[in-house]
């Protein structure tokens, strides 16, 4: 079962994308800051990662460097979740580490492509 770690910090976004993840056969952790995000990838490591950008205690810019930096976490996928559209954010969040970028509100059919698209990246 492929794992998925989900790092948000608002509750009815996470309980959204929780119960939707699970349903479509994932299994889902979750973490709701970013030095939490960290903890729990080294812990569990997941296939997937989802994390917000803004979040309390540590941001998730500063959490993708940190997983990228560390050598058991540097090649799990990380799909950032963001509000911030616009010119520019895109090449920001790939420069911070993250493999792609999904803006809110959350598009689910779409959001599910690029988790796909991400497994299979890490697989190649």
């Amino acid at each position: 079962m492929t794992k998925i770690l989900l790092v948000e910090d608002h509750e009815e976004l996470w309980d959204f994308l929780s119960r939707r993840l699970r349903r479509r056969g994932f299994d889902v952790v979750l973490a709701h800051d970013g030095q939490q995000g960290v903890d729990v990838a080294r812990a569990e490591k997941p296939d997937v990662i989802l994390m917000d950008m803004n979040l309390p205690v540590m941001d998730g810019w500063t959490a993708a460097r940190t997983l990228r930096a560390d050598p058991e976490t540097a090649r799990i996928p990380i799909i950032a979740l963001t509000a911030h559209a616009m010119a520019g954010d895109r090449d920001k969040m790939l420069a911070a580490g993250c493999d792609d970028y999904h803006p809110k509100p959350v598009d689910f059919p779409q959001l599910l492509s690029q988790i796909d698209a991400a497994m299979l990246a890490a697989e190649g």
